[in-house]
């Protein structure tokens, strides 16, 4: 194909970072906004340059001029509007969480293996150059044998409202929202490791709302590697920004925002810190420009992405896990 369509589905916050993304990429084309946001989707798609407003997502199937879906809606949409335009061979790119459960998100990767479709997910900070650079130096060995870690994904004194704190269409509160930041950038630096056991304790303690604001999950892998993460809203400090890690081997330990690794050098420990890129703000859009250059590609070439459904579907059966945990009280056995 020469010229790739893409459909927009959703026109909340994230929608602009994809907008944007797409905008920078040659021989990309956005023909139709789909929304239900009325004059602000029309605003919406004057500000890119999208020529195509409807409500009607059905309206959208059988187009000859779109080979694949934006998906940026409320939770509870992704898995049944994946799964429709994966069934009339539409590739997909959904936000995280995948689904609102691991059950939703084994039907999707079915739909997706059946109708051999792409269907990538936004974990976008496997796209960001610090993570790799940590990723890098955690593969390479140089910290040894990685014993634990520690992941943050929390708002300070702030939390979402709208739709983000309705259970039925978000599936879940800042674990779902945030943790899974936490959770999906320490597996990538990790190199992808299965988890094997999950321990959470999650909890409503800020809002009123059916929801999570407070969570701390531990998750043993089967490197044998225990990595905790916290999830909140509204939490009065937090010890590292979105995504935020520590990492602690036997040779060394790393941190990622800020970006630097300490090497044990005889009796003492000897500083790295990395000459990165300047960063415009901490979610930049270098992340997403980077991670919709990556969806194009495998479109073009229908290889499978960096963040797929694997991907997508490992951190969901984590979440499930901690959501019946933190429940039960007891260690969820994966």
């Amino acid at each position: 194909m020469d010229t790739i369509g893409i459909a927009l589905i959703g026109s909340g916050y994230i929608a602009h970072y994809h907008a944007r993304g797409l905008a920078e990429l040659p021989d990309v084309k956005v023909p139709v906004l789909c929304s239900l946001d009325g004059k602000a989707a029309e605003e919406f798609a004057g500000k890119y340059d999208i020529e195509e407003v409807t409500d009607q997502i059905n309206s959208l199937l059988g187009r000859e001029d779109i080979h694949a879906v934006v998906i940026a809606t409320p939770n509870k949409y992704h898995a049944p509007y994946a799964m429709e335009f994966m069934k009339n061979g539409i590739d997909v790119f959904v936000e995280k969480p995948m689904a609102v459960s691991a059950l939703q998100g084994k039907e999707m990767i079915e739909f997706a293996r059946k109708n051999n479709r792409i269907l990538m997910v936004g974990h976008m900070w496997r796209f960001d150059a610090e993570v790799n650079y940590v990723r890098d130096l955690v593969q390479s060995g140089k910290l040894g044998e990685i014993l634990k870690t520690k992941g943050y994904g929390i708002h300070v004194n702030w939390g979402p409202s709208g739709w983000f704190v309705d259970k039925d269409l978000a599936g879940g509160g800042a674990l779902a929202d945030m943790g899974v930041h936490a959770i999906d950038t320490v597996r990538y630096i990790l190199g992808d490791p299965q988890p094997k056991e999950v321990y959470a304790k999650i909890s409503t303690s800020f809002g009123d709302y059916d929801v999570d604001d407070t969570g701390i999950v531990m998750i043993t892998w089967d490197t044998e590697a225990v990595s905790i993460i916290e999830s909140g809203w509204w939490h009065p400090h937090t010890d590292g920004p979105e995504a935020g890690t520590q990492l602690f081997g036997t040779l060394g330990y790393a941190s990622l925002f800020p970006t630097f690794w300490e090497k044990k050098k005889g009796d003492d420990l000897e500083k790295i810190v990395p000459d990165m890129p300047e960063r415009k703000e901490h979610c930049d859009q270098v992340i997403y420009s980077r991670q919709m250059k990556h969806f194009i590609e495998c479109l073009r070439n229908h290889t499978s992405p960096l963040s797929g459904m694997i991907q997508g579907q490992t951190v969901l059966r984590i979440v499930d896990a901690a959501y019946e945990s933190a429940r039960t009280g007891k260690v969820v056995k994966l």
